[in-house]
């Protein structure tokens, strides 16, 4: 996952609390709750733990296919 460190727009650091916001929200609690609880009140810090996407699962599979072709064409060639 790729988890910006700090707030692009007030440079706060945040990447510390991704890992309880995420345990939080999959138990089931609010998303604005558990942002509040972890002391993150600026929207422009709540923005950037709330629309961080886990895009790592969906990249991999690309380079791993890449991978092989490539592996297969110099096969052939050798």
């Amino acid at each position: 996952m790729l988890v910006p460190v700090r707030c692009f727009t007030c440079g706060n650091l945040i990447a510390d609390k991704m890992e309880r916001y995420q345990n939080a929200v999959k138990e089931g609690q609010p998303p604005g709750d558990v942002l509040d609880s972890l002391g993150i009140r600026r929207y422009c810090c709540r923005r950037m733990l709330l629309t961080t996407v886990e895009t790592i699962h969906q990249i991999v599979p690309f380079y791993e296919a890449m991978y092989e072709k490539n592996e297969a064409i110099r096969r052939n060639v050798l």
